[in-house]
C-alpha cells in the first residue's frame, strides 16, 4: 500500500491522446508514458485536468488507467484522478482504478455547487473509507469553485487513507500554512509548474506537473538539483522553463498547448475534445518558439 513518503518528486499529469476518430489512442498513450519514464519521473498521474477527465466516459477513464499501469509495470506509482461531482460516482470511479491496479486516487472537491467545509470534509472522509487505495486530495479552486483551506486540509490529514495533497491554489501563502500544519503527516506537492522551485523552498515534496508531460528531463533536473543542495542550479533551470510554463498555465491554458507541444516533439497527442479550444496560429508559433529556446525543435 502506497504511503505518504512514496509521493514525492516529479509526477507528470499526462494527457489523454485521441485518434482522428476521437477514440483513446492506446499506442500514443503508451509512448507518452514511456517518454516520461525514460526521463526519470517519480510517478505518473492519469486523467487529471490535463488528461481531460471531464470529457472522458467512465470506460475511457478505466482504459487509460489500465494502459498506463501496464506500461509503467510497477516502476513508479500510478495515481489516477477519479474526481466527479458526486461522492457516489467518485467512489465508483476509484473502484475502477483500483481494479486495474492503480496505486492511489487523486481527487478534486466536487465542482459546480459551492459547498461548505463540512460537506467537503465528509466527501473525502466517505471516499477514503470506501476506497481500497489511498487518496490524495487535489485542491484546484479556480476550476472547482471549492477551495480547501489550510484548516480543512489539516482536518483531512487526520483521515485514515488520505496520504497527500496536490495544491493548485495560486496563493502560495496557503501552501506555506499547510506545510506548517501538516507537513510531517502527509505528502505536500504543488500542482503549479511556475511555483515548483518556490514550493520546494517552503517544504514541498514535489509536483504534479503539466510541464513534465512535455519536458520531464528539465523538471526532474530542478528536483534533483534542489535535493542535492544545489539551489542555484535548481533556480536556474526553473527560470529557464518558464518560457514554456507560461503557455501551459495561463496563456492560453494548459491542455491544448501541452498536446500541441507533444505533437511538435513527435508524439501523437491528438486534438483536445470539444468544447476545449485549439490553439490559434499565433499561439502555436509561440509554443514552437518556446520549445526551440529550450533546445527542442523538429
Amino acid at each position: 500500500m502506497l504511503k505518504a513518503k512514496d509521493i514525492h518528486g516529479v509526477i507528470p499529469a499526462i494527457v489523454t491522446p485521441f485518434t482522428s476518430s476521437d477514440e483513446v489512442d492506446v499506442k500514443a498513450l503508451k509512448a507518452i508514458t514511456h517518454y516520461a519514464l525514460e526521463e526519470g519521473v517519480h510517478g505518473i498521474m492519469t486523467t487529471g485536468g490535463n488528461g481531460e477527465f471531464c470529457s472522458l466516459l467512465r470506460e475511457e477513464r478505466r482504459l487509460v488507467h489500465e494502459v498506463v499501469v501496464q506500461e509503467v509495470s510497477g516502476h513508479v506509482p500510478v495515481i489516477a484522478c477519479t474526481s466527479a461531482c458526486s461522492t457516489r460516482e467518485t467512489i465508483l470511479l476509484t473502484k475502477d482504478a483500483y481494479e486495474v491496479g492503480v496505486d492511489a486516487a487523486i481527487v478534486t472537491p466536487p465542482y459546480f455547487f459551492r459547498l461548505p467545509p463540512q460537506s467537503l470534509y465528509e466527501h473525502y472522509r466517505d471516499l477514503a473509507a470506501a476506497s481500497d487505495i489511498p487518496v490524495i486530495v487535489y485542491n484546484n479552486p479556480l476550476y472547482t469553485g471549492n477551495n480547501l483551506s489550510p484548516q480543512l486540509v489539516a482536518q483531512l490529514a487526520d483521515v485514515e487513507g488520505i496520504i497527500g495533497l496536490k495544491q493548485s491554489n495560486s496563493d502560495l501563502g496557503q501552501f506555506v500554512e499547510i506545510v506548517r500544519l501538516v507537513g510531517d503527516q502527509i505528502s505536500l506537492c504543488t500542482g503549479i509548474d511556475s511555483q515548483f522551485y518556490a514550493s520546494c523552498c517552503v517544504g514541498g515534496q514535489g509536483i504534479f506537473s503539466t510541464a513534465a508531460c512535455v519536458i520531464p528531463r528539465e523538471m526532474v533536473q530542478i528536483y534533483e538539483a534542489f535535493q542535492a543542495g544545489d539551489y542555484a542550479e535548481a533556480r536556474k533551470v526553473h527560470d529557464r522553463v518558464q518560457v514554456l510554463n507560461r503557455f501551459l498555465e495561463y496563456d492560453p491554458g494548459y491542455v491544448a498547448p501541452c498536446k500541441f507541444a507533444l505533437e511538435v516533439l513527435g508524439y501523437a497527442a491528438g486534438r483536445v475534445r470539444m468544447p476545449l479550444p485549439e490553439l490559434t496560429q499565433a499561439e502555436q508559433e509561440g509554443v514552437r518558439a518556446a520549445l526551440a529556446q529550450l533546445g527542442y525543435s523538429k
